[in-house]
C-alpha cells in the first residue's frame, strides 16, 4: 500500500511523542541516590536552559501544515527522512538513558559538583562529553522533522547550540576546577556534542 504525505507526517508524530514519552520515563524513573552535600554551583548555565527551552519552543510552535512534507514530496525522499527521524530518536533515547544511569547522585539541571564528586568517563561518556545533551539535540531535530519547516530546525538548532555551549562551558569550569589535567586529558581524547567511538570500537 502507498503512504500518502498525511500518511508519513502521522508516522513522523507518532515516532516524536513516543520518543518523548521514553525521554520523560528515562528521568522520571532513575533511582533517586542519597541526598548529596553540594560544594559548588555555576548558575551561569540557567541562562543556557533557558535558550535551550526557546529552541525548543520554536519546532512545537513554528509548525508547517499537516499536509506539507518536511523536504520533498516522493516517497523516497519521505523514507528517508522517517529513517533519520528515527535514527535520532533511539540514538537519543540511548545517550540519555546511559548518561542518567551512569551519572547517579552527581545528575542535576544546574551546573554543580557535589561532595566526592567524579569524573565520569564509562558509558556514553566514552564517546562523547555531553551526551545528555546531544540526546537533547537529537530529540529537538526529531521534533522539528514531525512538526517544522526545516528552515526553523535549522534556526532552532543554532539557537540551541548556543545555549548549549553556554552550559557546556559552565560545567566544565567547574570539573577543570576541580579535576585539573585530568579533566583536560578526557576533553582533549573526547569530542563534546557528537559522539565518536574509542580506539577498537566499531558499535555501541
Amino acid at each position: 500500500m502507498t503512504l500518502t504525505i498525511p500518511s508519513f507526517t502521522f508516522v513522523h508524530i507518532t515516532v516524536m511523542m513516543l520518543g518523548w514519552i521514553a525521554f520523560i520515563v528515562i528521568f522520571a524513573t532513575r533511582p533517586r541516590p542519597p541526598r548529596t552535600t553540594e560544594r559548588t554551583r555555576d548558575r551561569a548555565s540557567i541562562a543556557g536552559i533557558i535558550v535551550q527551552m526557546i529552541a525548543y519552543a520554536s519546532v512545537w510552535t513554528l509548525r508547517r501544515g499537516f499536509d506539507a512534507p518536511f523536504t520533498g514530496s516522493g516517497e523516497i525522499a519521505q523514507s528517508l527522512v522517517t529513517l533519520v527521524e528515527v535514527a535520532l530518536v533511539i540514538g537519543s533515547l540511548w545517550l540519555v538513558r546511559g548518561a542518567v544511569q551512569v551519572l547517579g547522585k552527581q545528575w542535576s539541571f544546574a551546573a554543580r559538583v557535589v561532595e566526592e564528586h567524579e569524573l565520569v568517563t564509562s558509558g556514553p561518556y566514552a564517546i562523547v562529553r555531553h551526551p545528555i545533551y546531544t540526546g537533547m539535540l537529537g530529540m529537538l531535530v526529531a521534533t522539528g522533522i514531525a512538526l517544522s519547516a526545516w528552515w526553523v530546525v535549522l534556526a532552532a538548532t543554532a539557537v540551541f547550540l548556543a545555549g548549549t555551549l553556554v552550559r557546556t562551558r559552565a560545567e566544565e569550569r567547574l570539573l577543570r576546577a576541580t579535576f585539573g589535567e585530568k579533566f583536560d586529558r578526557y576533553a582533549a581524547a573526547v569530542p563534546a556534542l557528537i559522539p565518536r567511538l574509542p580506539p577498537g570500537r566499531t558499535a555501541f
